[in-house]
């Protein structure tokens, strides 16, 4: 009789205690899965603050431009009235004179613009020849360097950066982003963006929900061994994610998820280095 009490106790002890068991990974996936989904939000919110600020040097850019047009035009205005005044039987030498003087700050101004753009071009050509030529011809079939409206990307394939299926950097990508890591701290007046991008293929692994998730953890990955092991300064990096939506390529073919499947650094001139000229127009004489 007491053996028969005995075995059914014995089951429920064993029921009980895996039931403990599996409480115990719930409780510590659950605490995983909210770390993680607290750190991407945190990169989403600094990689809208980035893409606000590319915008902000993007229109600046194109603000310089619009100026340099406009100022072109008000001096070939000023030279027509110029040439009509002396061509006018006597008009007065005060006003050919004030002519004289608007065209002189006019073209000073213009040239001032065009010296500014010329010398943000001129530094951006530099870093990209500095960065392609420290590159082994190995390493350039994985990087892609160019520049477009003043702002320098580089674009790294996934396959050299990461490890097979995975948000960690490999072994083999260690070497670039040391070589890329001394370009950035040469040029320490620019902030650096880590935008990671993915193919449109679903993700499927524990703990990231999406291609959102990996593309941000790759880019934070990239972030981190700027910062951790080549010592750039954190101060001027941002990591942000872009999932599968910001594609270069058509994702049905292998070769076109293989060029979407990226990491682009991008390295952008700080903002104030353009404020001072922005908005600063030729003085006039009272």
């Amino acid at each position: 009789m007491k053996l028969k009490l005995i075995v059914p106790m014995l089951f429920i002890v064993a029921a009980i205690g895996q039931s403990c068991v599996s409480t115990k990974k719930y409780k510590e996936l659950q605490s995983n899965y909210n770390q993680l989904d607290s750190a991407n939000r945190n990169m989403k919110r600094k990689y809208l603050t980035s893409e606000r600020n590319l915008a902000v040097v993007n229109n600046r850019v194109q603000s310089l431009e619009e100026q340099i047009a406009s100022e072109r035009a008000s001096a070939k205005s000023l030279q027509d009235a110029l040439d009509k005044c002396l061509n006018s039987s006597n008009q007065g030498n005060v006003n050919i004179s004030k002519l004289v003087d608007e065209i002189n700050r006019s073209n000073k101004y213009i040239q001032q613009l065009v010296n500014a753009k010329n010398k943000s071009d001129s530094l951006n050509m530099v870093l990209t020849n500095n960065l392609t030529r420290s590159l082994s011809q190995q390493e350039m079939r994985d990087v892609d360097v160019k520049v477009l409206k003043g702002v320098v990307y580089i674009s790294l394939s996934d396959n050299m950066l990461y490890k097979s299926g995975s948000y960690e950097i490999s072994d083999r990508a260690n070497e670039t982003l040391s070589k890329i890591a001394k370009i950035i701290m040469d040029y320490n007046n620019y902030d650096v963006l880590i935008e990671g991008n993915t193919d449109n293929v679903p993700i499927s692994q524990k703990n990231i929900r999406n291609n959102w998730d990996l593309s941000a953890l790759r880019a934070s990955s990239v972030v981190q061994a700027l910062q951790n092991n080549f010592n750039v300064d954190p101060k001027r990096l941002t990591a942000g994610g872009r999932g599968e939506y910001n594609p270069v390529a058509d994702n049905s073919t292998d070769a076109g998820r293989a060029k979407n499947r990226r990491t682009e650094i991008i390295i952008t001139p700080k903002l104030d280095q353009f404020m001072d000229l922005i908005g600063k127009a030729p003085e006039e004489k009272q």
